[in-house]
């Protein structure tokens, strides 16, 4: 664990990062000078998803020296086992989950910090489907089709309000959300839709938030395998519902 910062920070910034050694490292710098520019108490955490690059020894470098570290998992699982490995691990106060490219500027965090301070949230997630989202730089026609297209599918199948799930900005209170994260199964990209099916059927306050995005064009997510995979995932979330495979405990309103 690097140097420097209290034993239980008031934010835990967590950086899901696979094969991100040419990335990673103007990312956590630019993290690093939000965290150091705004005065906050805050601890940063990479889960390098077994990378088979330097991601691991990039990030021990930028993070010598500041409160957090780097933990490593010996095989590459999915960005949902990663995320989860990394709320657990936390001790901030609150969570700010984000992706290695810095799709969504880290300064969107005081956005969605504010919103929830005034409308008292469990979880924001920010978004790129709203009027209001500010999307820079689209993907391309194909991947924006299919992600509108699973977005309708996911609504139809859970209910869900949210015009985008999958956008990888959200900020979460630890010790409300900590044991949803323990009982989460999904290892792959669907992992936002069991979070936020979880958070509804528990009770949690969630409201989706209009950000700043820009689209990286070293997007990992194939077109073909991962729709159908997160497709497969989401009906293995509604089957182990139907199966009370989630309890016992998950916390309630004014848990």
């Amino acid at each position: 664990m690097a140097a420097g910062g209290s034993a239980r920070a008031y934010l835990s910034v967590v950086v899901p990062a696979y094969n991100e050694a040419r990335r990673l490292g103007p990312t956590l710098d630019r993290i690093a000078g939000y965290i150091d520019g705004g005065g906050l108490d805050a601890e940063i955490l990479v889960v390098d998803d077994g990378s088979r690059d330097e991601t691991a020894a990039l990030a021990e470098r930028r993070l010598r020296g500041r409160a957090g570290r780097v933990i490593r998992t010996p095989e590459n699982r999915g960005k949902g086992h990663a995320v989860r490995t990394g709320v657990l691990a936390a001790t901030g106060r609150w969570v700010l989950l984000t992706d290695a490219d810095l799709s969504t500027p880290v300064e969107e965090h005081r956005r969605l910090a504010d919103v929830v301070r005034d409308r008292d949230l469990d979880v924001a997630i920010g978004s790129r489907g709203l009027a209001e989202s500010r999307v820079e730089v689209r993907q391309s026609a194909l991947r924006q089709f299919l992600g509108r297209s699973f977005n309708r599918i996911i609504r139809a199948l859970t209910g869900l309000p949210y015009r985008d799930t999958q956008c990888g900005f959200k900020l979460l209170d630890r010790e409300r959300t900590r044991p949803l994260f323990e009982r989460m199964v999904v290892d792959r990209f669907a992992f936002d839709v069991e979070l936020l099916v979880l958070c509804h059927r528990y009770g949690l306050a969630v409201a989706e938030i209009p950000v700043v995005w820009r689209n990286s064009p070293h997007s990992t997510v194939s077109l073909v395998r991962d729709p159908l995979n997160m497709f497969a995932d989401v009906l293995r979330v509604l089957w182990r519902f139907r199966r009370g495979l989630y309890r016992p405990e998950a916390p309630g309103p004014g848990a």
